[in-house]
């Protein structure tokens, strides 16, 4: 049996790539010239990580609190109709004019070596070659000396009320809502401020929402007053091997491992919620990277703890992380 859902799961994932690929081949080439979407970018010791798509036109909301729902889902679903480009370089303006290509789905990573700039944020001036209409600036966050950890928070359900774990009420709160009328939680935006200490330590986001919602969930940051990051999201494109590219756990997984690698001498205070996988994941990540993780800061959700979660926390008392779960993150700020 579990042979056979295994042949049927790969036909259909040859059937969706012929389609997608089909699609592409009828599609009339973009008549509109590229732009860059530029998104927020890090910093190693030893660069600047310089990230963002190329598309045929910027897809941006126009929110409103007295917008309707049917508006509200019109324009969330706009965000989605991009057209990518793809093979199309992408060069800094810096001295040493370092270039990216972007790939299938119009995504470039440009990574430039790091100088002596202060800690904050700071523009990298970014265009496509000989066209300077598409000149940018894509901001790139350098962490301070003396920071003492890095703080990585999830967004569904941690950050925005969601309902993650719930497809159809996932679908229902994201679609009929807009930047203006989206709920923060309160107290996640007072943890995060008390984490940051007026700047000293950086904080990042990583969520499985895709990269179509970075600049939206830009906005909604900035109207709640949460503490601005870089954003990992996820692209849902198809790949060789999976309906798309990366699952939930490998997601997240892999964007906690990159920052790793980025910061080597920091630790980390994790945040997420137990409606899906982050205790997981966050154990695992644990267990990789050995005392690199100080703090788990968990949202309960639901009341009903699953046993999966269970054995997450296990698994991070085990390994001597510190963790602090609750309805609400009241026993993190005492």
């Amino acid at each position: 049996m579990k042979w056979a859902l295994q042949k049927i799961k790969q036909s259909m994932l040859r059937l969706a790539l012929h389609a997608e690929r089909l699609i592409d081949r009828w599609r009339r080439p973009p008549r509109d010239p590229p732009v860059i979407d530029p998104y927020l970018g890090y910093a190693s010791p030893d660069s600047l990580v310089v990230r963002g798509r190329v598309l045929t036109a910027l897809r941006r909301t126009a929110p409103d609190p007295e917008h309707g729902r049917l508006v509200n889902v019109r324009q969330m679903l706009s965000l989605f109709f991009t057209r990518e480009v793809a093979d199309v370089p992408v060069v800094s303006l810096s001295d040493d004019r370092r270039r990216a290509e972007s790939d299938d789905e119009g995504y470039f990573r440009l990574e430039l070596p790091r100088a002596a700039e202060p800690s904050g944020w700071h523009s990298v001036v970014i265009e496509i070659p000989g066209r300077h209409d598409t000149r940018v600036q894509a901001p790139v966050l350098i962490p301070r000396d003396d920071a003492r950890f890095a703080i990585v928070s999830d967004i569904d359900d941690t950050l925005l009320k969601t309902g993650a774990y719930s497809l159809p009420r996932n679908l229902w709160t994201s679609l009929t809502g807009n930047a203006l009328t989206r709920t923060v939680f309160p107290d996640a935006v007072e943890l995060l401020k008390r984490l940051h200490e007026e700047g000293r330590n950086p904080v990042y986001y990583v969520s499985s929402s895709p990269w179509n919602l970075h600049a939206f969930l830009e906005r909604v940051f900035s109207e709640n007053g949460l503490i601005r990051g870089p954003i990992e999201l996820r692209d849902f494109g198809l790949s060789e091997n999976k309906f798309i590219k990366s699952g939930h756990d490998h997601h997240k997984g892999d964007a906690l491992d990159r920052l790793m690698v980025a910061h080597p001498g920091l630790r980390f205070v994790l945040i997420g919620d137990t409606g899906q996988q982050d205790p997981d994941v966050y154990a695992q990540v644990a267990a990789r990277w050995p005392g690199r993780v100080a703090q788990v800061i968990l949202r309960e959700p639901r009341r009903r703890r699953s046993n999966a979660t269970r054995r997450a926390l296990t698994r991070l008392d085990a390994l001597n992380v510190s963790t602090h779960i609750g309805s609400d993150f009241e026993s993190a700020l005492h």
